[in-house]
């Protein structure tokens, strides 16, 4: 078993909640949203962000809007819609307890506790 499978497998369970977190903070196009997952180390290709994103728009989380650019052909802009912000919330629930969990079990207990 190659340990960059499971570390790429890893990244991508939480790459719909990264790119929610990203747009609770504003409207962002395809390239921010790939410049700040890369920043943080979330090594993400334009083909795997592109069906994630239509994913997140098909089910109402997202929606986008177009906009003139003055370096060439007009951006679309993704924004977090209501919908999007409401399970966003339960999503950073989830996220604070699975990181409790995870910490849980993988702490390491001396003999003694």
């Amino acid at each position: 078993m190659k340990i960059e499978n499971t570390k790429a497998q890893m990244r991508k369970g939480v790459l719909e909640y990264c790119i929610l977190s990203i747009l609770q903070n504003g409207d962002a196009y395809t390239s921010e949203i790939l410049s700040t997952l890369k920043s943080a180390e979330m090594i993400v290709v334009e083909g795997t962000i592109y069906p994630l994103l239509t994913r997140l728009k098909n089910a109402g989380l997202l929606s986008y809007r177009w906009e003139e650019s003055t370096s060439g052909p007009p951006r679309k802009y993704y924004v977090l819609t209501e919908n999007g912000g409401m399970f966003l919330k339960e999503l950073n629930k989830t996220w604070s307890n699975l990181i409790n969990a995870v910490n849980q079990v993988t702490s390491k207990k001396t003999k003694d506790e």
